[in-house]
């Protein structure tokens, strides 16, 4: 009998370089401490009027204190969601619920995540008239754009803050200043900006803003909406009156507990270092022939974010590659990266069809290195000259 030699492969640990933060961060270890005592130690249900319930409700009030303290509200002006979707349907259903038949307008923009664009088309289903408004080739939003769409029927301004895709942050004081002295109410999702950028929805006259935890080293599950006092809006979950008669559910206290603690350690030394990264890394990327930042540059630009366009090149297919080595990008926002459909976000720059489809999202964290960024340099710029040429693009 022929002795067959059997074939050994070796086994090679892949090197993993996470740059999809802007997706989905991972939780820090001292957030996850903090969950754990909740979960192990102080589970009582925060409505409970015995000690486990009361012990539960005091960690739920002083996360719901921090997290006001870090945008300048009142500690009842927080209502706990389960997400930063969840928030911004709150947000533009409820307000429009407060005001019809009275007021149906609502004024967004043409690069606003998929979950505020999807509620105002809902929205219109249900009567009310929406403006878009366009933004220019960076990102940005005129606020004479936003003063001239104002009528009065408008109920609601909401901008994106910072935008998940192409990181341009807004000038939301002077659009603030602008729908103070108008009396229409302004929302903001600052789920990419909380933590990253200043807020202060007093100084910045922001009625609502939209928040969650898992984009800045938090759990996943929870969100928050702050709704300044005074500002009527209707509920869409009815049940025990939880979160101030606003948002019926038992609380997610460990999430909400892990939620305030990543925002206790956040830091703006951590900010200033993902701003070097981001910089050395853009720099770098632009040394490739025929590459294009999307969005704006500097202080203007989230500090983890980065967008940038591959001429004659797919960005799907630029993403596989690297997936395969352990460099982990997108195409675009998590929610709607699954369809080949192109941007919409890059699309309103002014991109085309094609330009917005050689598009990838690289975003980093305050756990990202300088040797993973090269490491990411050296996978993107070999993927790079090896699509280009067999692209049948020229």
């Amino acid at each position: 009998m022929q002795n067959l030699q059997r074939c050994k492969i070796k086994k090679t640990k892949m090197k993993i370089t996470y740059l999809d933060n802007a997706a989905t961060t991972r939780v820090d270890e001292k957030v996850a401490e903090a969950m754990k005592e909740i979960m192990l130690e102080k589970y009582g249900n925060p409505s409970s009027l015995h000690l486990k319930g009361e012990e539960a409700k005091r960690a739920l009030d002083e996360s719901r204190e921090i997290i006001a303290r870090a945008i300048g509200a009142k500690y009842n002006e927080i209502i706990f969601t389960g997400s930063g979707t969840e928030a911004n349907n709150f947000a533009l259903k409820g307000l429009f619920f407060s005001n019809y038949p009275n007021k149906n307008h609502i004024i967004t923009t043409k690069i606003e995540h998929d979950c505020v664009l999807n509620s105002c088309k809902w929205l219109e289903s249900q009567g009310a008239k929406i403006t878009y408004l366009n933004v220019d080739e960076k990102g940005f939003v005129n606020p004479k754009d936003v003063e001239n769409a104002i009528t009065d029927k408008t109920i609601v301004v909401s901008i994106i803050h910072g935008n998940n895709e192409m990181g341009t942050i807004q000038d939301l004081r002077e659009i603030g200043r602008i729908c103070k002295s108008k009396g229409v109410l302004l929302h903001s999702d600052a789920c990419q900006s909380f933590t990253k950028v200043p807020i202060d929805v007093k100084r910045d006259n922001i009625d609502l803003l939209t928040l969650n935890a898992h984009k800045i080293h938090g759990p996943k599950g929870v969100g928050a909406l702050y709704v300044r006092s005074g500002v009527k809006i209707t509920p869409l979950l009815h049940g025990g009156g939880q979160e101030f008669k606003l948002r019926s559910s038992t609380e997610n206290t460990p999430g909400i507990i892990g939620f305030a603690k990543a925002v206790k350690i956040a830091s703006n030394s951590d900010v200033k270092n993902m701003k070097k990264l981001r910089d050395y890394f853009i720099q770098e990327l632009l040394k490739i022939p025929n590459t294009k930042l999307n969005g704006a540059e500097g202080e203007e630009r989230l500090c983890n974010n980065i967008n940038i366009s591959f001429r004659n090149i797919e960005g799907e297919a630029i993403g596989s590659f690297l997936n395969a080595h352990g460099v982990f990008t997108s195409t675009g926002s998590a929610c709607s990266s699954k369809s080949l459909d192109p941007s919409h976000v890059l699309l309103a720059l002014g991109l085309s069809p094609l330009e917005a489809n050689s598009s990838i999202r690289i975003s980093i964290s305050k756990y990202t290195t300088k040797e993973e960024v090269d490491y990411a340099l050296e996978e993107i710029k070999r993927t790079v000259e090896k699509l280009r040429k067999i692209s049948p693009l020229k």
